[in-house]
């Protein structure tokens, strides 16, 4: 069947601000084919969806060159071996151009080796290995990987600014110091005067206007091409408007006072703030680059009885791998033999290692501590959990958060508006005049405003004031073991109100076992109604069924096959046992059936006051006996919720438990201190699909309602919330509905998740204000003639800087659990 959307992530370099983020995506949707195109500039990465039989990624790459800007291809030359002839070499290069990703290939049969340009997005050297292998070839070496292509490709742009700020650097500091000893008559008149002295000037601003600032120029002609306006158009204007006139004033068309050193300073100055800005943003990706070094380079896989040391990407599923105490472990997998302990902390943020014995999972990159284990691979490269945890993070890095659409409309106006307020205030100038120092004219002053008003105005730092703080705050919260899908939620859980918590498996172990066994004593034993309550369980998928199973399994009971099993959702489940028919449920399962309880009222309340659930069990329509089953609270659950109501939240537990179970569990758990009334914390009874119902009557009160579940039973009321929470495990943790994720089962999460958004928002509000009031406050002072050009260049640089640096202080920001 035909593919009829695809997604393809595309980095951009290039990209300024929220201007180009704007030009990007209006090029790309023009494409007969594309449906939709997000562009980010903090991540600087712009995600596509589109019709692969309508354009391709050569398409979608030419687009975003036309429109003035790159994309960063990862670039790799393999040694080959059994390539033997030219049609080996022409059959490969076929197999690799039709590789997804893949933009360029050519093979050598004389250098025996290929040569590949592709998007480190979409496609790894691993999986370009893979395929010259199935092709019948063997790659000779492994070079870096997806997330080294990338970010190698960033690297090439920064060194080529660091490369052109020190050209700036070495012609602008001798024109400058020039251009301040004759203006502060520091030489003497003669040789300040001397046509020669103009023409050096002219001769150290030019390399810096046409070489070092060229990059303007060329952004400013495709902006303007695209019918748009960017940073590079101001940039290019204002240092253009300052070294004309010099020029002019040089050659002796008009009189004046020489401006070279001022464009020149413009020119350094802002490449300077380029080059800064871009080693900061860069260190927002840390989060990311930090996970992705966790891998270990290789893997000790048994094969043919024999142990041999492999790399990474030649691990298959279904290979049995050995890990030794004190080694990462290399794919995902389970356990097949031994014991340990595992650290996990770096993927879940949970600091107890984990125990781990045959049948377990384990996680790729997390570390093996005590014993040796022997397991088999069933995720290997993008498939596995620390991938997929990093494709989560770069997707909700990429997204928008809701705040940042008024700087992206305010954007769309703004370098327009720019251009229009500084040709006000040259025409401004030139009519009304005003101070004029001695020795200049109204026309060389009203020139000298508009270009400060040009060169300050600085459209970047309100691009990257959300993206920025999103980006890092989706970092931090991957260490943490905390996954946003997206900027939105982000954004919301900073916002909400009220903590709706299930309780099994999220406030509890979810691990209930079974603690009384209570019979009349002359019908039936202890042992037979067990076994035949687990017989009638082994259907379930129900905790409180695998409980039953395992009271069963552990007394050395063997287990009848049930017939006819039917399960009753937050009920329990009816079967065929031997030949009896067993019910096992609840008091109003049973109820439903018409079943008394005959005379096991009073121990069933004994067994909800001891916060255990009451499962009844009948067998032939008449009520057998009763089992009392506990699930203790997690560690840190009281904590959490401690922490959540000092936080100012209102915390409610739900649950499908009976209300005396459920009031002795939230007694438990510190729901009900501090005089709460039972009904504003506890609600009980609550089928799994009423669950939604309770989250969508607090948000008929007004309430921003988070739902906190496991993911499974609690989807409907996941989706519902304003921010839904899943209580996730590392391996499953890229299959969660919920748009905020708990790799581990750890309710501490919660309280960090929504302190991070807080924070979050805290930061991007300092970005956003910072943003507006530079430029509502700077503009107006450099039309005014507060601002000389060079003062308003180094404000503009910093204004950048200063977000994105304000934005990285959350990598710094520590949670209290």
């Amino acid at each position: 069947m035909p593919e009829t959307t695809r997604q393809l992530t595309l980095p951009i370099t290039g990209m300024t601000c929220a201007n180009c983020v704007a030009t990007i995506e209006r090029n790309l949707r023009k494409l007969d084919g594309v449906e939709s195109a997000v562009v980010s500039l903090a991540s600087e990465r712009a995600s596509v969806e589109f019709d692969p039989a309508r354009v391709d990624q050569e398409k979608l790459i030419a687009r975003v060159r036309r429109a003035g800007y790159d994309v960063a291809l990862g670039e790799a030359a393999i040694p080959l071996t059994r390539i033997a002839d030219d049609n080996d070499a022409r059959r490969l290069a076929k197999v690799l151009r039709g590789l997804a990703g893949v933009v360029e290939a050519d093979v050598s049969a004389a250098s025996e080796s290929a040569r590949v340009r592709y998007l480190p997005t979409a496609v790894s050297q691993q999986e370009i290995r893979e395929a010259i292998r199935k092709a019948g070839f063997e790659p000779v070496a492994a070079e870096g990987d997806f997330e080294d292509a990338e970010r190698e490709a960033r690297q090439r742009e920064i060194r080529r600014q660091r490369r052109l700020l020190l050209t700036g650097i070495v012609f602008t500091v001798p024109l400058f110091l020039l251009a301040m000893a004759r203006d502060l008559g520091l030489i003497s008149h003669e040789l300040g005067m001397a046509p020669a002295y103009n023409v050096i000037l002219f001769a150290l601003a030019t390399p810096v206007q046409f070489y070092v600032g060229w990059q303007y120029y060329v952004g400013a002609f495709k902006a303007l091409r695209n019918r748009s306006a960017n940073m590079d158009v101001l940039i290019a204007m204002g240092s253009s408007v300052a070294y004309v006139y010099s020029v002019a004033v040089l050659i002796g068309l008009v009189g004046g006072h020489l401006y070279f050193e001022t464009a020149a300073v413009i020119v350094t100055l802002i490449v300077l703030g380029k080059y800064l800005e871009a080693r900061a943003r860069g260190q927002t990706s840390d989060a990311i680059r930090k996970l992705m070094g966790l891998r270990p380079s290789t893997a000790r896989l048994v094969r043919d009885g024999a142990e041999v040391e492999v790399r990474l990407d030649e691990v298959r599923v279904g290979d049995v791998f050995i890990v030794r105490p004190g080694e990462k472990i290399p794919v995902d997998g389970v356990v097949i033999e031994g014991r340990s302990s595992v650290d996990e902390s770096m993927l879940t943020g949970e600091s107890m290692p984990v125990g781990k014995g045959a049948g377990d999972t384990v996680i790729g990159a997390t570390l093996n501590r005590a014993g040796l284990l022997r397991a088999e691979a069933t995720r290997v490269g993008r498939d596995t959990a620390l991938s997929q945890i990093v494709r989560l993070v770069e997707q909700a890095q990429a997204s928008r958060a809701p705040i940042q659409r008024l700087a992206d409309q305010v954007s769309a106006w703004f370098v327009p508006a720019v251009i229009g307020t500084a040709a006000l205030t040259f025409i401004g100038w030139l009519v009304l005049g005003g101070a004029v120092p001695a020795g200049e004219s109204v026309f060389t002053r009203a020139m000298i405003n508009a270009v400060s008003v040009l060169v300050i105005a600085c459209p970047c730092a309100m691009g990257l004031a959300t993206p920025t703080a999103v980006m890092v705050a989706a970092g931090k919260g991957a260490e943490l073991g905390i996954l946003f899908k997206s900027g939105e939620a982000l954004e919301r859980a900073g916002q909400v109100d009220v903590i709706l918590l299930d309780k099994t498996g999220t406030m509890t172990r979810g691990e209930p076992a079974v603690t009384d066994v209570l019979t009349n004593g002359s019908t039936i034993g202890e042992s037979e109604l067990i076994r035949m309550a687990a017989g009638a369980e082994r259907g379930s998928e129900h905790p409180l069924g695998d409980a039953v199973v395992a009271a069963a399994t552990a007394r050395g009971l063997s287990l009848p096959q049930p017939e006819g099993f039917r399960a009753t959702a937050g009920l329990g489940i009816e079967a065929t046992v031997e030949g009896h028919a067993v019910l096992v449920g609840s008091e109003r399962m049973l109820r439903s059936r018409g079943i008394s309880l005959d005379g096991f009222g009073d121990r069933l309340s004994q067994l909800q006051r001891e916060a255990k659930t009451a499962v009844a069990v009948a067998i032939d329509g008449s009520a057998a006996g009763l089992l009392g089953i506990a699930d203790s609270l997690k560690a840190g659950s009281v904590e959490a919720i401690a922490r959540l109501r000092s936080m100012g939240l209102r915390v409610v537990m739900v649950t499908g438990d009976n209300r005396e179970t459920a009031l002795a569990i939230a007694r438990e758990a510190g729901l009900l201190g501090d005089g709460q009334s039972p009904e504003a914390v506890v609600r009980a009874e609550v089928l799994p699909g009423a669950k939604a119902s309770v989250v969508s009557d607090l948000q008929a009160e007004g309430r921003h309602v988070a739902m906190v579940g496991d993911g499974v039973n609690d989807a409907p009321a996941l989706a519902q919330a304003d921010v839904g929470v899943a209580i996730g495990s590392g391996t499953d943790v890229a299959m969660a509905a919920a748009p905020v994720t708990l790799m581990s089962g750890d309710l501490r999460g919660v309280p960090r998740a929504i302190q991070l958004s807080r924070r979050t928002l805290r930061t991007i509000r300092q970005n956003l204000f910072w943003a507006f009031f530079y430029n509502v406050v700077l503009i107006p002072a450099a039309a005014l003639g507060f601002l000389s050009p060079m003062l308003a260049a180094g404000a503009m640089a910093f204004s950048s800087v200063f977000v994105v640096t304000n934005s990285l202080r959350l990598r710094r920001t520590r949670l209290e659990a």
